[in-house]
Order: C-alpha cells, then sequence, then structure tokens
C-alpha cells in the first residue's frame, strides 16, 4: 500500500463518518434543485457538500465558480461564495480568484460541453499553469440543458433526432487531455457512489496544485441507456501513482468506467509564493479621483 491509498482510506472514513462540526447541511443554500428528475448532478451536489464538510472547510472560506449548462447551477445550491459565470469561462474566473485570494478554497463546477468544447483551451491552459484549485466535470456525453445534441465526450454512433446516424467524430478524452496537459491530480468518479465520489473530491481538494475529477452523471431525460453505467463502472485495478508516463499508459488502454485516483503529481502549485501587493486599495482609488 502506497501514501495515496493511505489518504485514500483516510478521506473515505472522513466522509463516511463526517466528524468535524459542519455536516453536509451547512453548505445547501434554501434554493431547491431543479434538474430533471434521475439526473446524477443531484448526487454530485450532495457528494460536494458532504466532502466539504468532511474537510472542515467553513463556507465564508469556499467559493464555488461555474459556467453554463445543468451542472453549472450548483453554485446557486451551496452556501459557499458563488459565481455563475459565461459559457466556458469558468476556469479563467476560478484562475483569477484564486491567485488573488489564495485562502480561499475554489471549486469549479462544469458540464462536458461548457468545459471540452467552447471551454476547451482554458481546461488546457489550467491544467499546464496548475493553479491550486478542484475542477468537478459532470460528463453525461450529451448536452442536458439544450435539448439533446451531442457533446465533445458523445460516441460518434450515437444515433438522435438531432444527429442521426450520429456524429462520425472521435471522442474527446479528457484525462488523458489532462494529464498531457498538466493536472497534478486526475481521476474519475460516479455520480451514483455519493460516498466514493465524496472521498475522491475532498481527496482532490487536499491535493496541492490543479486537481481534475471526471464524475460520469447519467442524464436518463436524453441519454436513459446511461442507466446502465451503474453495472459497468468499477474500482480500477491499479493503484494511483505518481509517474505520468506510467499514468498515460494506463489511460490509453482505459474504458472510460474505471473510478477512482489515476494520478496524484507532486508538481509545485502556480505562483510558488504570494507576493506582498506594491499597492494598497486606497492607493489604486486615489489614482481615479476626479
Amino acid at each position: 500500500m502506497n501514501d495515496t491509498d493511505t489518504d485514500t482510506e483516510a478521506v473515505e472514513a472522513t466522509c463516511a463518518s463526517a466528524p468535524s462540526a459542519l455536516t453536509a447541511a451547512n453548505f445547501k443554500s434554501s434554493y431547491k434543485p431543479i434538474w430533471c428528475p434521475g439526473c446524477g448532478d443531484y448526487t454530485v451536489l450532495s457528494s460536494v457538500t458532504k466532502a466539504l464538510a468532511a474537510m472542515g472547510v467553513a463556507p465564508k472560506d469556499c467559493a464555488v465558480v461555474s459556467g453554463i449548462g445543468c451542472s453549472s447551477r450548483i453554485p446557486a445550491y451551496t452556501t459557499c461564495y458563488g459565481f455563475h459565470g459565461v459559457h466556458g469561462r469558468s476556469l479563467a474566473v476560478a484562475t483569477g480568484l484564486k491567485v488573488a485570494r489564495p485562502d480561499l478554497q475554489v471549486l469549479v463546477a462544469g458540464g462536458d460541453g461548457d468545459g471540452y468544447s467552447i471551454g476547451g483551451n482554458h481546461f488546457l491552459h489550467a491544467c499546464r499553469r496548475n493553479v491550486d484549485m478542484t475542477y468537478l466535470v459532470m460528463d453525461n456525453h450529451v448536452y442536458g440543458m439544450t435539448k439533446g445534441q451531442p457533446s465533445p465526450t458523445t460516441e460518434p454512433d450515437w444515433d438522435s433526432k438531432l444527429s442521426p446516424g450520429g456524429t462520425g467524430v472521435r471522442v474527446f478524452h479528457p484525462l488523458v487531455v489532462a494529464l498531457a496537459s498538466g493536472a497534478n491530480f486526475v481521476a474519475r468518479a460516479f455520480a451514483g457512489d455519493l460516498h466514493g465520489t465524496a472521498a475522491i473530491i475532498a481527496q482532490a481538494m487536499k491535493h496541492p496544485g490543479f486537481s481534475f475529477v471526471e464524475i460520469l452523471s447519467p442524464c436518463v431525460t436524453f441519454r436513459p441507456e446511461q442507466r446502465e453505467w451503474r453495472k459497468m463502472v468499477r474500482p480500477a485495478t491499479v493503484e494511483p501513482t505518481d509517474d505520468a508516463a506510467r499514468a498515460a499508459r494506463r489511460l490509453m488502454t482505459d474504458d472510460g468506467f474505471n473510478i477512482g485516483v489515476l494520478y496524484a503529481g507532486d508538481r509545485a502549485p502556480y505562483p510558488a509564493s504570494v507576493r506582498q501587493p506594491r499597492k494598497t486599495v486606497a492607493d489604486l482609488e486615489s489614482e481615479f479621483a476626479l
């Protein structure tokens, strides 16, 4: 058993017992989620609040940033600071926030369309910069909020009214891209496993640098066949590694349903140190005084 295995077991035990003074209820806002019945995002929200409680992060010390899409509603459903940004730009906003306020725990919530299509460029460079924040992508292989168009992770032969016969386009492999681009923590979870997903999210928050967690979150409205994912997911048969080359080899043969931490690197987060500001807020205000 390596150090990562020990950390995972410790986090799972913490999430299961939630011994801190905070509970998941402390992180749930009064707004009622309006996702479709059966959407996996309900469980992801519960996993997020459970992970935050287990980590002992007070709502005032956490910010949840999102873009546009079903999963991007999450900031409104928590009591943390929230920012609901424009389509595909959540990582840019979150990066600026974390660099300006390194004391905050920054979570970013998104979907496969928001994160990998219009937000794909920001995804690459967020991994490369390695700012200390956690990116959760709820992947359902479809644009759920805009009525079922194929997304970057949709299978090329998926037949629908909006893509008769399928797109014929090769799927985007987010974990491969994240690893190749420099993410310091790469994992996959399944929305149907509340405690397991909470444990992985907590471990991602705990790990320094840019942490990326792909969460398989079924859209039973437009992809009812995804109910079968519960039978298809399984714990990864290999241990996490800090060797990027080994992780890459494993990913190239991955079928998309191995659950767990794949890679936990040791690259130092950006910035290496926090410099003191050259000017105070008062100095800046004086420059604009009439």
